[in-house]
């Protein structure tokens, strides 16, 4: 999985380059169809749990957890032929596109607000800036979500470099099989070992569940059943191509 997908040329946006520009957001998830796995954070396992396998994936140093849209690669079995989206949840990492953060130079701490080159517009669309050069309402919330969304990735991130130390992943291979008895396998994954988690010593558990974690786990756990329904889908996808 790439580290930004969906951008092909964030731009980073500027009060006066920008001032009289318009974002056009894509009206359907077309751009994701080619997408077999995206980034959760942990405040979206309750939700995406129900729908989408959630497994975790090692990047580097970090350890990441990611909604399985497809068995294959290339392949999102959540949207259709038209760009609509085929379950009750949309993952954040979808619904912030077409903008982005980025850090600004060696700080951290500091942001530069991003979009997609290709979704800026001068006519059409939603003003970014207002004749003054201050932000819309339209630029304010996109910025919040944003913001929003990198705390809860950073809490994520801390959650599973928490796991990782604790030793309670093993890694895993998915395989499904469909109505004709052909089988597709999901490549090498991490996923919680239920056994480690239930020998952890009394203090490591309850550090686990003061900081939230045991429902974010749990959900996890839950998500791992629903395999057998990507072999569904993956069928349904064939007869209507």
């Amino acid at each position: 999985m790439a580290e930004l997908l969906f951008y092909n040329e964030p731009v980073a946006l500027n009060r006066e380059e920008h001032k009289t520009m318009k974002v056009s957001a894509p009206k359907d998830f077309g751009f994701t169809r080619e997408t077999n796995s995206v980034v959760l954070t942990g405040i979206e396992f309750a939700k995406a749990c129900r729908h989408f396998p959630i497994v975790f994936t090692r990047n580097a140093d970090q350890v990441i957890p990611v909604a399985v849209l497809g068995m294959r690669d290339n392949e999102n079995l959540f949207v259709d032929s038209e760009g609509q989206w085929q379950a009750n949840y949309i993952p954040a990492y979808i619904r912030r596109y077409p903008f982005v953060l980025a850090n600004r130079g060696e700080d951290q701490d500091q942001f530069l607000i991003c979009v997609e080159n290709s979704a800026l517009r001068k006519r059409g669309g939603e003003a970014l800036f207002t004749k003054d050069g201050e932000e819309t309402e339209y630029l304010e919330n996109a910025t919040r979500f944003m913001q929003e969304y990198h705390q809860s990735f950073l809490r994520t991130v801390e959650f599973g470099r928490k796991l990782d130390e604790l030793g309670l992943f093993q890694e895993m291979n998915a395989r499904v099989t469909r109505d004709d008895d052909s089988s597709v396998v999901l490549g090498q994954f991490l996923s919680v070992n239920e056994d480690a988690l239930m020998k952890l010593p009394a203090a490591a558990a309850d550090e686990l569940f003061r900081a939230g974690y045991l429902g974010w786990i749990y959900a996890h756990l839950i998500s791992m059943d629903l395999f057998p329904e990507l072999a569904r889908l993956m069928g349904k996808d064939e007869e209507t191509a």
